[in-house]
């Protein structure tokens, strides 16, 4: 087995890197996604975000895995924070940038970071080996450039506690919100298993949209026009603009997208009469749901409830789509049955004393993240069972 290093999808080749992913359908493993990052400008000169794929391949050059892994200038889009562990470093007259983190660009979904034919779920104890292996090729590569760190961001649980099983890796978690389909017919089915409080609660959040006047759509991939792309983007770069930010994605990302991974996008568009007023963009897989963006051009009272959760989990239930994965952060969804759920990183760090203390901080926050992953669990709008 070998391995080797390339600065973009375009060099390493898209036979090359259909070989390595096989059958996935996992839409952060596909070659048009980081194709449409990097033909319009979301990875590269100015965004502090500079692409080196790790191809591993065979003896005779078979492509075997691919790992996406990222030079980082800033920790902005990584949805890991680890600012304080920069300032310390500053602190100290260190360099913490550059850093390489192994993720997928502005992305906090959890799943698989190695791309491989071998065990597209990732799970085989040979997929783990394969994990081990390279976390020293990545170690390498950073030594010899004199980087601070690297750090393996949303992958599976059982990846980082076989990483974290060495001193020389930290293994951090935190919480997020996650939706999962235990065989619901309907969204009445599913409001069913609610508490009866809490079932009122959500029908009359769902009621409250058809009482202003608003309706939703649900469009794919394949029907989607330009000019619907391009209002979903003018929603998309308000949620931002509302914080004083500009959206990390251009519009000609998405855009592109639209053409080259249709099947697997879904567009929510809200409508007050004919004129649209929001939307909410999700990628998806035959498993999944992953909700990503979202932005209206005018405020209505739960409508980000339900363009952004309840239309998703319609979505699902009607499609037989087991999880649905919206995204990082939120207590609000909980009440909308979103279970707390440990999101894993693997970090490197490579100073001997930063790493102590930061191992310190990882082990401390551990603590805090599972009692808030209790107490939230209890806020869980289902019946209580007997």
């Amino acid at each position: 087995m070998k391995a080797q290093w390339f600065a973009s999808v375009a060099d390493i080749g898209y036979e090359r890197w259909q070989q390595a992913i096989g059958e996935t359908s996992y839409p952060f493993a596909q070659y048009a996604f980081y194709q449409a990052l990097e033909e319009h400008a979301c990875l590269g000169d100015g965004t502090g975000w500079y692409p080196e794929y790790l191809l591993v391949m065979e003896d005779d050059d078979a492509p075997l895995a691919i790992a996406p892994t990222f030079l980082k200038t800033h920790s902005h889009g990584e949805f890991v924070f680890d600012w304080s562990w920069a300032d310390a470093y500053q602190r100290y007259g260190y360099q913490y940038y550059p850093k390489r983190v192994w993720a997928v660009p502005y992305s906090p979904v959890t799943g698989p970071r190695l791309f491989t034919h071998l065990d597209p779920t990732g799970h085989s104890e040979e997929y783990v080996a394969l994990y081990a292996a390279l976390a020293p090729v990545l170690t390498q590569a950073n030594q010899e450039r004199e980087f601070s760190s690297w750090h393996l961001l949303f992958c599976h649980e059982h990846l980082a506690e076989h990483l974290g099983q060495s001193d020389e890796y930290l293994h951090r978690i935190s919480c997020q919100f996650h939706w999962f389909n235990k065989g619901y017919q309907s969204m009445e089915d599913y409001f069913s298993h609610f508490s009866s409080r809490k079932r009122k609660s959500a029908r009359k959040e769902r009621d409250k949209i058809a009482q202003q006047g608003l309706r939703l759509e649900r469009k794919l991939g394949p029907e989607l026009t330009p000019e619907e792309v391009q209002f979903f983007y003018i929603c998309y770069q308000s949620t931002y603009a509302k914080r004083g930010q500009t959206g990390y994605l251009s519009e000609a990302f998405f855009q592109q997208l639209v053409k080259s991974m249709a099947e697997q996008i879904l567009l929510v568009l809200a409508y007050k009469g004919d004129q649209p007023v929001g939307a909410s963009w999700c990628f998806f897989d035959d498993h999944s749901l992953y909700g990503r963006y979202w932005g209206c051009i005018e405020e209505f009272d739960c409508l980000h409830f339900e363009a952004c959760y309840y239309q998703g989990i319609e979505f699902c239930i009607e499609k037989g789509l087991q999880h649905f994965d919206p995204g990082t952060q939120g207590e609000h969804k909980i009440a909308r049955g979103f279970e707390p759920v440990f999101s894993h990183s693997v970090h490197y760090i490579d100073n001997p004393g930063f790493r102590d203390a930061i191992g310190n901080f990882c082990k401390e926050e551990a603590e805090a993240v599972r009692e808030y992953h209790q107490d939230t669990h209890e806020l869980l709008p289902f019946k209580k069972s007997v």
